[in-house]
């Protein structure tokens, strides 16, 4: 029954390595694999899993993953939907467009938003999902509307950005993953060109001195936690809990850092000196070195500060994936 879906669906592939897609170059193989370039093209994809009773699993540009050795037991749909359309002050854009085409794409129209995106490899789709921020800017700043698919009703719906409910590394497309974003109607500010292009080039070259971009990972592992630390004795010990208390946001890296923690390795995965909120691929490294490495983090941020951190990484083929 289930090996019907390669006369289904023209293109699918069988046993394709899913750390060939993803940014941490880790993750075993997909049963099946198939790329949609179209809105067509998803629909059918998705039509033929259901009629093999095969559970689906969709793919942006591969970061904030990690993805098991194990790999995953069904059809992964890779969304590579990435036509772009300007006009005036706005654009239609595919789920799977590249952040740092769109960044410079915008930039070279005179429209200012996603400056910051800059650098970053995943796809529109997969920030929009995690509402992906960075320099105090975030993705659903510059989103006017969504066009996604759901899953099991293949209902194409309009979601307005409120219906979206935006919120911290998090929209309803993360909540609700039976919807799947397909394009975005996106809304900019008219700037110099020249002026976005500086910003462009700040912001690049802050990831360049601050960020271990040498090496693969997934980005930030966790979520920066958005409260306030009251304890006395903790203030007094890291005074710069100070500064992060009138911002209202405190960096995953510092606490983690802080937590003894930097550098830190479990086989070839390595807690990052350079920024500790990212846990990267020495070359070789293991899903469940990395996962380690991050209940290790998660742990002793515990311990130490009381706050437990969010995962910002999707895990994938593991047994209490979410």
């Amino acid at each position: 029954m289930k090996e019907n879906i390669l006369q289904k669906l023209p293109g699918i592939q069988k046993k394709v390595l899913l750390k060939d897609y993803a940014t941490y170059k880790i993750g075993g193989p997909a049963k099946y694999f198939f790329i949609a370039r179209t809105k067509d093209d998803l629909i059918a994809a998705v039509k033929a899993a259901k009629k093999s009773k095969l559970p689906v699993f969709i793919l942006g540009g591969g970061s904030n993953l990690l993805i098991s050795e194990k790999g995953f037991k069904g059809l992964v749909i890779k969304i590579d939907i990435s036509g772009i359309k300007f006009q005036g002050n706005k654009a239609v854009a595919g789920a799977g467009a590249g952040l740092t085409k769109l960044a410079y794409l915008s930039g070279d129209n005179g429209l200012s938003g996603l400056e910051w995106s800059a650098g970053v490899p995943g796809t529109l789709g997969g920030a929009i999902y995690g509402n992906a921020q960075a320099f105090g800017t975030k993705i659903c700043d510059t989103i006017e509307r969504i066009e996604a698919i759901n899953l099991k009703t293949l209902e194409l719906k309009s979601f307005t950005k409120k219906q979206c409910q935006f919120s911290l590394k998090n929209s309803i497309f993360k909540k609700n993953k039976n919807w799947v974003i397909v394009s975005a109607d996106l809304i900019f500010q008219n700037k110099a060109i020249k002026e976005i292009k500086n910003k462009i080039n700040e912001f690049l070259e802050y990831r360049k001195t601050r960020h271990p971009i040498d090496f693969p990972s997934a980005g930030s592992t966790f979520v920066n936690p958005e409260l306030k630390i009251k304890n006395k004795k903790l203030l007094e010990k890291f005074p710069e809990l100070n500064e992060y208390n009138k911002k209202g946001v405190i960096p995953s890296g510092f606490l983690i850092a802080k937590s003894g923690l930097a550098g830190k390795k479990m086989g070839k995965a390595q807690i990052s000196e350079k920024h500790s909120n990212f846990i990267i691929n020495l070359g070789g490294a293991k899903a469940k070195d990395v996962l380690s490495l991050m209940n290790l983090a998660k742990e002793k941020v515990k311990k130490n500060f009381g706050i437990t951190l969010e995962t910002e990484v999707q895990l994938v083929g593991f047994k209490k994936s979410n």
